[in-house]
C-alpha cells in the first residue's frame, strides 16, 4: 500500500502506565474504517501519534507511502485532521477560517479561493462561508472543520470522535458526508465509542485496553448480532 495508512507495531506509555500496545492495522484508500472502541482504550492516543503531537518510541507509521519518523513534513502533509475538540477561531468567518488554514499549508494564494469553495461545496457549506464560526451551530462547525481539512487534498482523513455533542441529525449528517468522501476514494480513519455510527460494509479496528482485539468488516463481525452487543460480548463496553 503507497497511498493510505499503515501503522504497525506501535505501543506508547505515559509513564509506567501503557496507552497502546503493539497496535498494526492498515487502511486502504477508498476506505471507511471505524476504530472502534470504549472511553478510555487508547483512541485519542493513538490520534495524537498518527497526527505527531505525541512520537511513539517504537513503531512504524506510514502516510501516502511517507514513514512519519523519517519523513514527517511529507507524511503530515498528506493528514486532513478533525480532532475532538473544535480549533475554530470563533471570531473569524468560515471562508476566513479556511483562508487561515491554507496559509499554513503554503497553498498559493492563487489557489485558495477555488480550493475553498470546493471544499465547502463537499460539504454544502458554501452558503455559509461569510459567517462567524461562533453563531454556527454544532453541526456546521463540525462541516466547516471537515471542508477545512480537505483544503489541502490530503490523501488520509483522520477523525477523532467528530460527532461528540452533536444531536442525531447532526450526527447523521457528519457520518453521510465522511462516508462519501471515502467513496471519492479519501482514506478515513474515523475513531468512534459509538456502534451506531459504523456500517455493515466498513472496516472495523477494535481498540480495547491499548490493544487491537479484532479487525474486519463490521457485517462480518457482528454476524446475527447487533454490532452493540457484539460489541459488549467483546469489551464488556456498551455502545
Amino acid at each position: 500500500m503507497t497511498t493510505g495508512l499503515t501503522v504497525n507495531n506501535l505501543s506508547f506509555h505515559y509513564g509506567a502506565k501503557q496507552a497502546l500496545d503493539n497496535v498494526a492495522f492498515d487502511v486502504a484508500p477508498g476506505t471507511f474504517c471505524a476504530l472502534l472502541g470504549p472511553n478510555g482504550a487508547g483512541k485519542s492516543t493513538l490520534i495524537a501519534l498518527l497526527t505527531r503531537l505525541l512520537v511513539a518510541p517504537q513503531g512504524e507509521i506510514t502516510v501516502a507511502g511517507h514513514d512519519m519518523r523519517r519523513e514527517p513534513r511529507r507524511a503530515l502533509g498528506k493528514l486532513g485532521v478533525v480532532f475532538q475538540q473544535s480549533t475554530l477561531d470563533l471570531n473569524l468567518s468560515v471562508r476566513q477560517n479556511l483562508a487561515y488554514f491554507a496559509a499554513l499549508q503554503g497553498l498559493p494564494k492563487s489557489e485558495v479561493p477555488g480550493r475553498i469553495d470546493a471544499a465547502l461545496d463537499q460539504l454544502d457549506m458554501r452558503h455559509r462561508a461569510e459567517e462567524k464560526a461562533r453563531d454556527l451551530n454544532g453541526g456546521h462547525r463540525r462541516r466547516t472543520e471537515l471542508a477545512r481539512s480537505l483544503i489541502h487534498d490530503p490523501h488520509v482523513l483522520l477523525l477523532d470522535e467528530p460527532t461528540v455533542g452533536l444531536d442525531a441529525a447532526s450526527r447523521q449528517g457528519i457520518t453521510d458526508h465522511v462516508h462519501e468522501l471515502a467513496r471519492t476514494g479519501l482514506c478515513v480513519l474515523w475513531t468512534t465509542h459509538l456502534t451506531d455510527e459504523v456500517r455493515d460494509g466498513d472496516a472495523l479496528v477494535v481498540l480495547h485496553k491499548g490493544q487491537i482485539i479484532h479487525r474486519g468488516t463490521a457485517g462480518a463481525a457482528r454476524g446475527d448480532q447487533s454490532l452493540s452487543d457484539w460489541f459488549l460480548t467483546r469489551t464488556g463496553e456498551t455502545a
